[in-house]
């Protein structure tokens, strides 16, 4: 019973993107019938300037995301950790306030945030509030890893010489880069495909993928939509997988083991 449940589930699940997948092949400019494979959606996709434009778009935010929150959430990590007293837990809490938080409410705040400073929206804010809302997630992945981290092996380091900084980059940083690459591969997922956040706080033109998407099908799907949503779920299931094979490569303890339960 539990395996039929079970069977169950995941079928309504997945039968969705199923047919989003299907229909993407689809010969003909019907959402409802199949008939025939063809690449005839991909090609209209590729020649459509605006969605490539907005491709693009989604590819610079990620990568920008990516990059800073990774330094951010990196730093926060070590001071998290390595911080005495009280003074880290109650940082640590207010950490993960972010990941509680429905992302509607960090995007209407955020939004609020840039019309009170009299802030014109565009893409540098959708990098700020993307780069915010992803520290989060950088921080928990690279704090169990910093955790970890035996600071006899620094202070070894500096015993024979080597300064702070050295003992950061020769010591430390090896250490910590199977979970920097894993957080950074994850973080460029969720943010790439991430709507709600940038739908509050992109401009007019050029619009995130996903936001494009939305605007789109307000005036009915079409099957070009389908090969743009096949695309972003093949790029998203290789870059959570990228993510969850990084610390494998790297061996035990690269940082996504709190994410894998491992």
């Amino acid at each position: 019973m539990a395996i039929a449940l079970t069977a169950v589930f995941f079928f309504l699940l997945y039968l969705p993107i199923a047919m989003v997948a299907l229909f993407s092949f689809d010969s003909q400019k019907s959402l409802t019938v199949f008939k025939g494979f063809s690449l005839r959606w991909y090609r209209a996709f590729f020649s459509d300037h605006v969605l490539i434009g907005s491709l693009g778009m989604s590819l610079k935010v990620s990568l920008v995301a990516t990059v800073g929150s990774v330094a951010l959430g990196a730093a926060l990590a070590m001071g998290l950790v390595r911080a005495r007293g009280r003074l880290g837990s109650y940082a640590g809490l207010i950490m993960l306030v972010p990941l509680i938080t429905p992302e509607i409410v960090t995007g209407v705040a955020s939004l609020l945030l840039f019309k009170g400073l009299g802030i014109t929206l565009s893409t540098g804010t959708v990098m700020v509030s993307e780069v915010t809302f992803s520290i989060s997630y950088v921080t928990v992945i690279l704090r169990s890893r910093v955790a970890a981290l035996n600071p006899e092996v620094e202070e070894a380091a500096m015993d024979l010489g080597a300064t702070r900084w050295q003992s950061l980059r020769l010591v430390t940083f090896p250490a910590l880069l199977p979970a920097i690459l894993a957080s950074a591969v994850l973080v460029f997922a969720l943010v790439f495909d991430d709507f709600v956040l940038a739908y509050f706080t992109t401009g007019v033109d050029p619009q995130p993928l996903a936001v494009r998407i939305y605007s789109a099908i307000r005036f009915g799907v079409q099957p070009t939509i389908n090969a743009v949503g096949t695309l972003m779920l093949a790029g998203s299931i290789g870059l959570i997988a990228l993510a969850l094979a990084i610390p494998r490569l790297f061996g035990r303890g690269g940082g996504l083991d709190v994410l894998s339960g491992e």
